[in-house]
């Protein structure tokens, strides 16, 4: 991992940075050495030295640039980079089709044009724009954390609501522990590293895999549930729109998904003020609300009467402290998107969190206390945060901007996850954890395939609940607290190994962190297990194990693709063969060396026609022993397949096959892993002429016999399946 050791200097690690060029791993030292031992090999094999076409594209400039990219020459494409090397200097990948075209006008329209890769060092966040972009998520929470707690308390009557004051100073402690133990965690790995990364850097893959599987379900349940809130919000307001909930928070989500496909920058802009309209108008509520209380000598308000529908036990005040515990969510955004700050990227990152932590404390204790001076109770007709308001602007336009302010953010709450969960994505795929194809960056370098997947799991919870997705909101605290343990705990682990410089106070700050992060997991895991906490039991073994089997097949794909050492530090590789030879036993995916491949190339024909016979002249021309292999229904067509092949001259050698049950496919793909089987070491080279449509309205025309025998050959060991295209004339 890369860290930063007691002198502030980072300790880079190869590929740790998170850049385009991370799908794409460097090799090992063993895997170098191999790769020196086996070209040793090669060393009498020569690539003919005249190319028939000039591979750098130098051409003459009055010769014509006419192709299937119209005026677009390919020559203007590409300029010369290092000796061997063209770079594109367009994005090359314009479709073929007048409407693929007008697609990619749109899309461009929409998401901007492709970015460059090298512009990724400019695609980041200075601070006053991670700020809103990173902080959604934490500080929408103040507008129901304080509530969920209340709501709460309240059941055990009006005379409860007193407790808010101390749980209210036990939160903002475990909040700042909590925060300073994710500044720490800013430092310790500047390259990126959620709860996800440190646990299993530190306590293994498992504790790391079931943290990331915590935060996935709560950044899937915080687009849901935030999307839900902000459609409330414009519902209450316009009770017309009620029934237009589902569509409207899918429109939204995929509003949201369209933002962050523009990239960072793009999203960053897109959903800053916003933000900062919720922020100023708190620190006005606050303000003028403390202000009023002053005017009085903070004495508060009398609580309307509220019988008591529970006793008032320590059960009672736990499932308090739990539910104000969820205005947490996203605290943990900082620590994954450390890449996405401009430089110094930790130092950026610890300061956006200093602030976000700082403001959090200020608006959950500030709107809390206010509360409690203004003598507000929970009810279904209105929110706290809109009592409190309607008392602090009793007229004006004030209290409106409030509610609109506070909608937007509940909306844009969501930004946060669009955040996090691609690059937790990512960080799993490098490890092998999640499907490599979210380690891609897309045309605006954002993470597509991880927001894509985001906003899918999102729209279907969202549509499943039909946008009232109030019951899930008691799984926040499990998932999110979950990682918060993990992370914690394995940074004092992380502490303990580098016994640098302070590591005794920096392990006390993790370690308290990690006990109040602890006790809030296991007091929101007993207390709101009935109201579904148990889905996250269920969803996180169950994530783990998926996590687990996507590794295994990736651990198998490498072992089975890497140039591995033998056990003896070199690779097994057998001696240089004389030219020809190839050792019988050798099986065709260990054919390294020029010298091992030995060629058999077999021509399926069904008529003898310019496809058939294009792909006889390609095979022959290739000087490898070929095979042309027929498949008869009869034996009478068989036999007049026969004379038609002696008609043509004989040249190949032909094998018919009587399939009197008529099948094509199945009879050929066994007669080939047959031949595979007879003569491991022999390399089938299988050609396959097929017909390009012009249009895709004639491919119910035809039985496209050639595409249904590729998938057959393909899953073959030893077979090479070569696609030979034959267009249709004007």
């Amino acid at each position: 991992m890369g860290r930063r050791n007691s002198g502030g200097d980072e300790e880079r690690t190869p590929g740790m940075a998170v850049t385009p060029s991370a799908e794409f791993p460097p090799l090992s030292e063993d895997e170098l050495g191999a790769l020196r031992r086996i070209g040793e090999q090669w060393r009498d094999v020569r690539a003919a030295a005249d190319l028939p076409i000039d591979p750098a594209l130098r051409r003459h400039p009055t010769e014509p640039a006419a192709g299937r990219f119209g005026r677009l020459a390919p020559i203007e494409m590409f300029q010369v980079g290092d000796p061997g090397e063209l770079v594109a200097t367009e994005p090359a990948n314009v479709p073929g089709t007048r409407a693929g075209r007008e697609l990619t006008r749109i899309r461009r329209a929409i998401f901007g044009p492709p970015l460059s890769s090298a512009a990724v060092l400019y695609e980041r966040m200075r601070k006053l724009v991670a700020l809103p972009v990173l902080s959604s998520d934490l500080l929408s929470s103040v507008a129901y954390g304080p509530e969920a707690m209340l709501a709460v308390l309240v059941l055990a009557g009006a005379g409860a609501l007193g407790l808010s004051l101390p749980l209210t100073a036990v939160l903002a402690l475990l909040m700042v522990a909590v925060g300073l133990s994710y500044r720490q965690t800013v430092v310790a790995y500047p390259h990126g590293a959620g709860s996800y990364v440190v646990a299993t850097d530190n306590l293994g893959a498992r504790p790391g895999l079931a943290a990331a599987a915590g935060l996935m379900v709560d950044y899937v349940l915080t687009v849901a549930v935030s999307v839900a809130a902000g459609v409330h919000a414009v519902t209450s307001a316009l009770p017309g729109m009620s029934r237009f909930t589902v569509p409207l928070g899918v429109l939204i989500i995929t509003v949201l998904l369209a933002g962050n496909l523009r990239g960072v920058r793009a999203a960053g802009n897109l959903f800053v003020w916003p933000t900062y309209a919720f922020v100023v108008a708190l620190l006005l509520l606050l303000v003028v609300g403390y202000v009023r209380a002053a005017e009085r000598g903070f004495a508060p308000v009398a609580p309307p009467p509220v019988p008591a529908a529970e006793g008032l036990g320590v059960l009672l005040v736990l499932r308090a402290f739990a539910s104000g515990a969820v205005s947490m969510t996203g605290i943990e955004a900082v620590s994954n998107a450390v890449p996405a700050f401009k430089p110094p990227e930790w130092r950026n990152a610890r300061t956006t969190l200093s602030w976000m932590i700082a403001m959090l404390v200020l608006f959950f204790v500030g709107l809390t206390v206010l509360i409690h001076l203004s003598g507000l109770v929970p009810t279904t007709q209105a929110t706290l945060l809109s009592q409190l308001a309607r008392v602090t602007f009793p007229t004006g336009p004030w209290f409106g901007l409030v509610q609109a302010a506070t909608a937007l953010i509940l909306l844009l709450a969501a930004n946060t996850a669009f955040a996090g969960f691609p690059r937790l994505l990512f960080f799993m795929a490098r490890a092998g954890h999640a499907p490599r194809r979210f380690l891609h960056m897309g045309d605006r370098l954002a993470f597509s395939d991880g927001l894509i997947a985001l906003a899918v799991a999102a729209g279907l919870v969202f549509v499943a609940f039909r946008g009232h997705t109030e019951a899930l909101i008691p799984l926040y605290a499990v998932g999110v607290f979950l990682a918060f343990t993990l992370s914690q705990t394995g940074m004092v682990v992380h502490w303990r190994r580098r016994r640098d410089g302070g590591w005794r106070r920096r392990a006390v700050v993790n370690a308290v962190g990690a006990t109040l992060s602890g006790l809030v997991l296991v007091t929101a895991a007993l207390t709101k297990f009935t109201e579904g906490a148990w889905v996250v039991v269920i969803a996180v073994p169950l994530l783990v194990l998926l996590s687990l089997a996507i590794h295994r097949h990736y651990r198998t794909l490498d072992r089975s693709l890497a140039l591995a050492p033998s056990p003896n530090g070199k690779r097994a590789l057998t001696p240089a063969p004389l030219p020809g030879a190839v050792e019988p036993g050798a099986p065709a995916e260990a054919q390294e060396l020029p010298q091992q491949v030995r060629h058999l190339v077999v021509v399926p024909v069904a008529r003898l026609n310019r496809a058939s016979l294009r792909a006889l002249a390609y095979a022959a021309s290739l000087g490898q022993p070929t095979l042309a292999v027929h498949i008869a229904p009869e034996d009478a067509e068989s036999d007049r397949f026969r004379e038609q092949w002696r008609a043509w001259g004989d040249h190949v050698r032909l094998e018919t096959i009587v399939s009197p049950y008529r099948a094509v496919i199945g009879p050929l793909a066994h007669y080939l892993e047959a031949l595979h089987v007879s003569r491991p070491d022999v390399l089938l080279t299988v050609i396959v002429p097929e017909v390009v449509l012009r249009s895709r309205w004639h491919r119910p025309l035809h039985n496209r016999v050639e595409q249904r025998l590729r998938r057959a050959l393909r899953p073959l060991p030893g077979v090479v399946v070569t696609n030979l295209p034959v267009h249709l004339s004007e």
